[in-house]
């Protein structure tokens, strides 16, 4: 028999009530709280919903989509119930259909729509929930929303844009690995036995590569485990504070993707506390809470600083510009927009200027790679390809 989650209202006034019965269908549940005396507000059947697995399985198009639609409705003048009722109805998302149902099955029992929200952080972000929070506050949910979807627009293609500038040498690179590989592996072994029954003097080039084809035939399991090992001491040497912040200090300072790092970092943090400020989230919260989504120990550092100083009377640029990682103009455009009272907007025109800038990394990056990995897989590709042919000279002028 199916379990009905329900929420309903005393006929008599009073708090609405909420709890779960087992009953065959939907309509005996409705005669059940009717002969209660209670006036139905919602019924759902708790077997029908979908669990979320591992990950939660809702892209940022799905919360947009939905957060486009959710402004729409409450804009329309439609309560927000049935709103969410709605909206639980229509999104294709099984996984975000469940998580909208709960917070509409929380809703119904009194909370807030953002402390329900905050109760699944793996699809609403602590960002999102402060601004829920802030327009259910402020009375200007549907502005706040709008806001939001547009900011997770532009934030999701700045992410996109930087994976998009990896994805094009990562696979140059690992095509060129497994070449390297194939080579060493098998086509190597073929020219060291012809060498060898024909027993002339190899040259210095060309014994290294056997070598090293002899190296990796024998001890790939060594060469595997170090690369792992190496990996795994890595990622977990990243994990402690002093590896992160060391770690992300030399990514800074890389030649061009170091620049892609932090015009990124900056059109990051610009935008997302741009959005919380203009949404009426406090400056301190709202520091706080895009120092966790900086996606770089030392971004991170420099904003909490800002934000220890903005709570001690001073103001957010000082602790920037000592920081060394935001460009002066950031700085005075921020000191600008503290002295006019006009911050968020001021940080909102950073964000979009540092978009464009970050296009223009992305291009600069691409430019530099194709000549890199051009001369990288010549010297070690080709140069390994004229080790073996040497000898073959050498047996030709020989036998001339």
């Amino acid at each position: 028999m199916p379990t009905f989650a329900y929420s309903a209202r005393p006929a008599s006034g009073g708090d609405i009530l909420t709890g779960e019965i087992d009953l065959p269908t939907k309509e005996d549940v409705l005669a059940h709280l009717h002969k209660q005396k209670l006036i139905p507000v919602s019924v759902r059947e708790k077997s029908k919903e979908l669990s979320i697995t591992f990950g939660t399985g809702v892209s940022t198009r799905d919360i947009v989509i939905f957060t486009r639609q959710f402004a729409t409705m409450i804009n329309s003048g439609l309560p927000l119930v049935q709103s969410l009722d709605i909206l639980a109805e229509q999104t294709e998302n099984p996984a975000l259909r469940k998580v909208i149902s709960e917070v509409l099955y929380d809703v119904e029992s009194g909370h807030t729509l953002a402390d329900a929200m905050g109760k699944h952080p793996k699809i609403f972000t602590e960002l999102y929930v402060n601004m829920v929070a802030a327009g259910e506050a402020g009375g200007i949910l549907d502005t706040i929303l709008l806001r939001l979807a547009t900011f997770l627009e532009k934030n999701d293609a700045l992410i996109r844009k930087i994976k998009g500038a990896m994805i094009y040498p990562a696979v140059i690179f690992s095509v060129a690995g497994g070449a390297i590989v194939i080579l060493l592996v098998f086509v190597i072994p073929t020219f060291q036995t012809m060498f060898e029954s024909a027993g002339i003097p190899l040259p210095l080039p060309t014994r290294i590569v056997i070598g090293m084809s002899a190296f990796l035939q024998a001890y790939w399991w060594a060469v595997a485990l170090g690369i792992g090992l190496g990996l795994f001491g890595l990622r977990q040497f990243y994990k402690t504070d002093k590896g992160e912040l060391i770690i992300d200090k030399i990514l800074l300072n890389l030649p061009i993707l170091g620049d892609l790092q932090r015009k990124s970092a900056v059109s990051r943090f610009t935008r997302t506390l741009g959005t919380l400020v203009s949404s009426g989230v406090s400056i301190l919260e709202g520091l706080e809470i895009t120092a966790k989504t900086a996606g770089n120990r030392v971004i991170h550092d420099a904003v909490m600083n800002s934000r220890a100083s903005i709570a001690g009377g001073e103001t957010i640029s000082g602790p920037l510009k000592e920081s060394g990682v935001f460009p002066p103009m950031v700085v005075q455009m921020i000191n600008v927009g503290e002295q006019t009272g006009g911050l968020d907007e001021m940080l909102t025109k950073i964000a979009d200027f540092y978009d464009d800038e970050v296009d223009t990394a992305v291009e600069a990056l691409l430019s530099a790679m194709e000549p890199i990995m051009i001369v990288v897989l010549g010297v070690v590709v080709g140069g390994m390809i004229v080790a073996m042919y040497l000898p073959i000279f050498d047996m030709i002028n020989a036998v001339k």
